[in-house]
């Protein structure tokens, strides 16, 4: 009954706030109007789902029924517990995660740049110097670089001022040097000057979080990549010649019958002990520099579509089959594109552009008094006074938006360190209001999630659904699945007043087998079992034997337990029972039909459940009943 339920509250769905103008009412149920809309939306996704189609008629009696459930439920009060506003507004957060998403137009704009790199590898110099430990010890390295720069404009050797000048620690090898590099192997912004300098300039100096830096772009060319499959046969640990020549042995085999047209893919699947296998010996896209020498040497080699032939590596035997080269098509590469946009700065870069998006769409405003604090107490200084003075417990107002929402300027204080030191009063004002900006984040995407409930009509009906569902389950469960578990003398009536239909078309072992360690310990439980008193005895072995033993209470038919089926049946061989190598029967044996309610509580609950469900359907009938309005039932499109 209970599984019943549940599909049916899944098939269901919950109530829509119908708000668009023209939307009749369609039922009233507990004094609040059902809309038209709202019906349909249910109706049709109930469709949807279900195997076999409903009459309209008989969609609108479960639904009726499901309404009138949920009016009780809220006449109970479980939408107020603590326990389901937690609960729910969990499940709030989680539901609005996929429609507060960053600006997707942005997103994708990020990924075609990123992609159109991917295109090009570019052959640069480098050259570095450290950043200050100041905002003017920075400016100061840039001017240096600035110098620099116009050296290498003059003429000077880029490789002679790398090496005096320049502090990357791989200029001992490569002398300012770094050859072709592709996008997405340094971070966004050293990425950004590298593409955004034409080939034979020299960029501006620039800074990263490494350092300050200058490149000179020497060249660029397409990307030439190759998709491949292989297979592979290892050589054996510390292999002698003769086990290589035998692995040799078995790939030639194997490139003959590829060379006689069996599938590759089907034969990687077989025979190729690369991890690859399992995918039929897919490799993927890859570069020079990916692949040990004599792979790489070889797959690039090869034409599209060709199969070379067996060919050795410190690894063992290979056959490879080049499917294509040139570069990786952009749904092939998409996800790895977009895992790394969100491990870099190019998230942060979105995240800012979402929250001024916000910002825009709720008339986000700072409150010019608080800066005009700021500017009038920072003169004498930023220190742990002057937090504790001006920012812990300060109501002032911080920031407005969203018309009347705002937030007060002590909530600054998870957020902001009394211990920092500045050289500036600007600088110590710049710090104070960088710590503004997480405390409008979460206000104004918590806004952003409540007001969607008003303007997003998918996660408004999923929010919906969800509450309710809730509350659904909730009050089913105490007016039938838990009611009918915990009544212990209706389930006895019951079962007494029904006893003739259950019965069982084989008998059943009904009792306790008890498990030993070994026969030693079986042998003493068999002699305090005479000693023992019958109505204490299960309580009394175990506090005296612990782990030793293990007594099971069962009522199972042939075949459903092992332990039973060998004592009680007399039917196969004797059980391996790790760690429990010896077993009686303590009590019970074989019997023919159900004895108790006990014995068949299950199958009795069950039925029990069904009968307090239809007396639940008849109160609910009478407490709630249903206006429905025909004319508007019959537009139901």
């Amino acid at each position: 009954m209970k599984a019943k339920l549940l599909i049916s509250s899944l098939l269901l769905g919950t109530a829509i706030l119908a708000i668009a103008k023209g939307d009749p009412v369609l039922m009233t149920i507990n004094g609040k109007d059902i809309k038209l809309s709202e019906f349909e939306y249910l109706y049709h996704k109930n469709n949807q789902q279900q195997v076999e189609k409903e009459t309209l008629e008989q969609y609108v009696d479960r639904f009726v029924l499901y309404k009138q459930k949920v009016a009780d439920a809220e006449a109970a009060g479980i939408d107020t517990t603590d326990l389901f506003i937690r609960e729910f507004e969990g499940y709030q957060k989680d539901l609005a995660a996929p429609y507060l998403v960053e600006d997707t137009s942005y997103h994708w704009q990020m990924v075609a740049e990123a992609y159109e790199r991917y295109k090009k590898e570019i052959d640069i110099d480098h050259f570095m110097l450290p950043l200050g430990n100041t905002p003017a010890e920075t400016q100061s390295a840039l001017n240096r670089m600035d110098s620099i720069r116009n050296c290498v404009l003059a003429g000077e050797k880029w490789d002679e001022l790398a090496a005096k000048y320049s502090s990357d620690p791989s200029k001992a090898r490569n002398h300012g040097h770094y050859g072709y590099i592709s996008a997405g192997m340094f971070p966004y912004s050293f990425e950004n000057e590298v593409y955004g300098t034409a080939v034979g300039e020299v960029s501006k100096p620039f800074k990263t979080q490494f350092g300050v830096h200058m490149v000179r772009v020497n060249n660029m060319r397409d990307r030439d990549d190759v998709h491949a499959k292989h297979i592979l046969k290892l050589f054996p640990q510390n292999a002698t010649e003769e086990q290589k020549a035998e692995c040799k042995h078995k790939m030639d085999s194997i490139y003959a019958l590829l060379k006689a047209g069996v599938n590759f893919e089907e034969m990687a699947k077989a025979e190729s002990q690369d991890g690859s296998a399992r995918n039929g010996g897919e490799l993927g896209w890859f570069g020079r520099g990916r692949m040990v020498k004599p792979f790489e040497d070889v797959a690039f080699a090869l034409a599209d579509g060709e199969i070379s032939e067996p060919f050795a590596t410190q690894f063992g035997y290979h056959v490879i089959k080049k499917v294509a080269h040139g570069v990786a098509p952009l749904n092939e590469i998409r996800t790895g594109l977009e895992n790394a946009i969100s491990r870099d700065e190019r998230a942060g870069l979105i995240k800012e552009r979402r929250i001024t998006d916000l910002k825009n769409k709720y008339n986000y405003r700072l409150n010019p008094d608080f800066e005009k604090m700021l500017n009038a107490k920072l003169a004498a200084g930023y220190d742990s006074a002057f937090v504790a003075d001006n920012i812990k417990g300060n109501k002032m107002t911080m920031f407005t938006f969203g018309g009347k929402h705002s937030a007060t300027v002590g909530e600054l204080m998870p957020h902001i360190n009394p211990k920092s030191r500045f050289a500036t009063a600007d600088d110590a004002k710049a710090y104070v209001l960088s710590c503004v900006e997480p405390v409008a984040e979460k206000a104004l995407t918590d806004y952003h999630a409540r007001e969607l409930v008003k303007s997003n009509p998918d996660y408004r009906n999923l929010l919906n659904e969800y509450r309710d569902g809730m509350m659904l389950f909730e009050i089913s469960n105490r007016r039938v699945w838990k009611a009918a578990s915990k009544d212990t003398v209706g389930l006895e009536n019951y079962f007494n007043e029904h006893r003739a239909d259950y019965t069982w078309d084989e008998p059943r072992f009904k009792g306790i087998i008890l498990s030993a360690k070994n026969d030693s310990v079986l042998d003493l439980v068999k002699a305090d079992i005479q000693r023992m008193a019958a109505d204490t005895l299960t309580e009394a072995l175990h506090q005296k034997y612990g782990t030793d033993i293990r007594m099971e209470r069962m009522v199972v038919k042939k075949g459903e337990n092992n332990l039973a089926d060998y004592l009680a049946f007399h039917e196969g061989d004797k059980p391996e029972r790790k760690g429990y190598e010896s077993f009686m029967i303590l009590e019970g044996g074989v019997i023919a039909q159900p004895e108790e309610m006990a014995d068949v509580r299950g199958a009795v609950t069950s039925d029990y459940q069904d009968v307090l469900e239809q007396r639940w359907k008849e109160e609910l009938a009478a407490k709630y009943p249903a206006k429905i309005n025909q004319k508007v039932l019959k537009q139901v499109k």
